[in-house]
């Protein structure tokens, strides 16, 4: 539950910051303060690996709001969904460890937009992982990238997606919700 009370509270900060100081470029580094809190940590005393996710969520909703993409998706009735992420760890993060969120484009491909998030540490990569998401409409329906593209200020000199990137979305892809996905273990 400290999850949602962390969302709103980021959520009002990047809306004062950006009242504040301005829209990021969508090219920028979105970077959260954070604390390892007691709620994070597993019984082996550090960050539980499936709370940096949803940590990073809030790097994202920083950077959505900070870069006006939120505003952008809002009227448009558009939402993001995150279609596949992989994470990897370097080092753990303990109990009341400070730490930050960073997070920032790297790219997109003709289905997706692909972003970076860090948990850094007094400028050392404890973590690291890449998110592959979508654009849908509330009304039903995926957002065309060309559409997401045209709509906000992403630029197209967005540095090339590595080759890995776009083999591990093709091999971590589920089928499309049209098609059949039994479960079969074989």
């Amino acid at each position: 539950m400290n999850v949602i009370w962390r969302t709103l509270i980021v959520m009002l900060r990047a809306r004062l910051r950006r009242r504040r100081e301005g829209p990021l470029p969508m090219t920028a580094v979105g970077r959260v303060r954070l604390t390892t809190l007691p709620t994070d940590i597993d019984v082996l005393r550090h960050m539980n690996n499936g709370r940096y996710l949803s940590l990073f969520d809030l790097g994202r909703w920083d950077l959505m709001i900070r870069t006006d993409l939120m505003a952008t998706m809002d009227e448009r009735g558009w939402y993001p969904v995150v279609s596949s992420e992989t994470v990897t760890f370097r080092k753990s993060l303990n109990l009341w460890q400070r730490f930050e969120v960073q997070t920032r484009w790297i790219g997109h491909d003709d289905r997706a937009l692909y972003l970076e998030h860090r948990a850094v540490v007094r400028g050392e990569i404890y973590a690291s992982a890449v998110i592959r998401a979508r654009m849908l409409r509330r009304t039903g329906g995926t957002v065309p990238l060309e559409e997401v593209l045209a709509a906000v200020d992403l630029p197209d000199e967005l540095p090339e997606v590595p080759a890995w990137l776009h083999e591990w979305a093709e091999h971590a892809a589920l089928p499309s919700t049209r098609r059949p996905a039994p479960s079969d273990w074989r």
